[in-house]
């Protein structure tokens, strides 16, 4: 074979080597998808990590020291508004109530008695009274002797001095009646508080005591929490939440039920920065209570703080940065060109810009391809 055959040859593989490389590798390498921004709406939102909490929490504790007798709940348990919670022993207080009952009764009667006693010393009185008014004249006629004076006398003025003393009985009974009655009363009271009802309709988060356990008044029992005003407390930057308002929309995601959103509102806006964090305080209510949740339980809030309409969006995926700007690049006769963005807003998957039209061709970066550069010819 002579070399004019042999070189035929070798350049016949190397220009299908080329042909081979330029269609196989250089032009899938050059190939980008591109894409055209549309028109539609962009709702503007701010993201903030927080907890599951809420505004009302009511702490049942007992009221009275001393030992438990029952809990009638349990944590994760509903309980309504008025349900009987926690039972407290009285020890000898419903022993107490009965005697104070007794002795009130006992001081009604006694004031009874004392009535019919004076009644009957009135009658008795009266007749004294006319038997001395009369003796005073036969004395001054000198028909009775001094003695049967001085008899009439006295008797009537100790009829006086025992109806005296009657009434000052009366008066006593009538003292130790109220007496009896009030300590009835402060009796009823305490064995009220024997008894602690929920306050709320409400969940138990909490359970910090048991049965048969000695507690301290006003030691915390139960934790009730009203769940009308379960939020999420989440922290936001100083410099974003001046455009969070009460009432605004939002959405909260709970860590336990990643793929489910739950419609939320702006509740409350911290009155107080954190001076460490320079983070303020926003709570977004619950429209609908999740089932389960979970105190303390993380989630992702994210608050609604603008809606624009009919405005261009392109998604997140086209955009990059390029000599310290972000922007896209386009087709432009078949060359790439980066084109900085003019951006109005965004949300999780798109971003709202003014200064493109609807039928730019836009380049879909992709990492597996070769870099893009200003100029560079690409294919679609």
């Amino acid at each position: 074979m002579n070399k004019f055959i042999k070189y035929l040859i070798i350049f016949g593989v190397i220009g299908i080597l080329g042909v081979v490389f330029y269609n196989k590798v250089y032009i899938p390498k050059t190939t980008f998808k591109v894409i055209s921004p549309k028109i539609g709406d962009l709702k503007e939102s701010i993201r903030g990590i927080g907890n599951v909490n809420a505004k009302d929490t009511y702490l049942i504790t007992a009221q009275t020291g001393g030992r438990i007798l029952a809990i009638n709940t349990d944590e994760g348990q509903w309980v309504k508004k008025g349900d009987l919670l926690v039972v407290m022993d009285g020890v000898d207080l419903p022993q107490q109530l009965e005697v104070a009952k007794a002795t009130f009764q006992k001081a009604k009667y006694d004031i009874k008695a004392s009535q019919d006693e004076l009644v009957s010393q009135e009658v008795q009185k009266n007749l004294l009274s006319l038997t001395y008014d009369r003796y005073v004249k036969l004395q001054e006629q000198k028909f009775v002797s001094q003695a049967e004076y001085d008899k009439a006398k006295v008797d009537l003025e100790s009829i006086t001095a025992t109806i005296n003393a009657t009434k000052s009985r009366i008066n006593s009974s009538k003292s130790a009646a109220k007496i009896a009655e009030k300590n009835i009363d402060v009796i009823k009271e305490k064995i009220s508080r024997l008894k602690v009802y929920s306050p709320v309709d409400g969940y138990v988060i909490e359970k910090s005591a048991e049965v048969a356990q000695n507690v301290l008044p006003s030691s915390s029992i139960l934790k009730v929490i009203d769940t009308k005003t379960l939020w999420a407390e989440t922290k936001i930057d100083e410099r974003i939440s001046s455009a969070i308002k009460k009432g605004q929309s939002g959405s909260i995601r709970l860590r336990s039920q990643a793929d489910k959103s739950y419609e939320g509102i702006v509740k409350r806006v911290g009155t107080m920065s954190d001076a460490v964090t320079l983070e303020r305080e926003i709570d977004v209510a619950f429209v609908n209570i999740p089932t389960p949740f979970y105190i303390n339980e993380q989630a992702e809030v994210s608050i609604d703080i603008n809606m624009y309409t009919n405005v261009l969006k392109i998604p997140l995926e086209v955009i990059v940065q390029n000599g310290g700007k972000l922007g896209v690049w386009v087709v432009d006769n078949n060359h790439a060109i980066f084109k900085a963005i003019d951006k109005i807003a965004q949300d999780d998957k798109s971003v709202a810009v003014k200064n493109l039209s609807k039928d730019m061709k836009i380049i879909v970066p992709n990492r597996n391809k070769k870099p893009l550069k200003d100029g560079m010819k690409i294919h679609q």
